[in-house]
């Protein structure tokens, strides 16, 4: 999906984007630029996703999430930042930007290439009903581990930024490198 195609579905994250977005842009200011950025899944090495990640993965439970075949659109934190730093000085470009580094990946691989880089060979699966349990008793919704997300920053690219980090190895051979 990029900025101008794609079917960008329903549930809980695309209804709060949805609402989010349309209230953005009802609001006009005639000398502000208006820029809204639809991030993917941040990675940075102090937080967020990682953690979990990285324990899943330590204690060999660093298997698929459901059936594993779902994409997993991401982001390294260094080029969201970079990203903010590009738009700033473009002012020509306004309206919604997809921050998503340029190669999805499925569920499978990221973690797969997860446990390569941490040397761990075993990550048992976790099925769907396990990861409703979870979610229920950290109180989120499974539909951010098991709802496919394939978006592609067509705009950023279109308009000459180039990521550091545009592969999901790289970006996770940095940011584990970090600890």
């Amino acid at each position: 999906m990029t900025e101008s195609s794609g079917d960008i579905g329903t549930g809980f994250s695309v209804d709060v984007a949805t609402l989010w977005e349309k209230t953005f842009f009802d609001f006009k200011l005639p000398q502000t630029r208006q820029v809204a950025l639809r991030m993917a899944i941040v990675l940075g090495a102090d937080g967020g996703v990682i953690h979990p990640f990285k324990n899943l993965v330590r204690f060999g439970l660093g298997g698929i999430q459901g059936n594993g075949r779902q994409y997993f659109s991401w982001i390294h934190m260094e080029d969201l930042f970079q990203i903010i730093l590009f738009l700033q000085s473009h002012d020509d470009i306004s309206g919604v930007i997809n921050c998503a580094a340029p190669h999805p990946i499925t569920n499978k691989t990221f973690m797969e290439t997860f446990r390569q880089i941490m040397h761990r060979k075993i990550g048992l699966p976790s099925p769907k009903w396990l990861l409703e349990i979870g979610a229920a008793l950290i109180g989120t919704e499974t539909e951010l581990l098991l709802k496919s997300r394939w978006v592609l920053p067509e705009r950023l690219e279109n308009n000459g930024y180039t990521f550091k980090y545009p592969t999901i190895s790289a970006a996770l051979q940095d940011i584990l490198q970090q600890d």
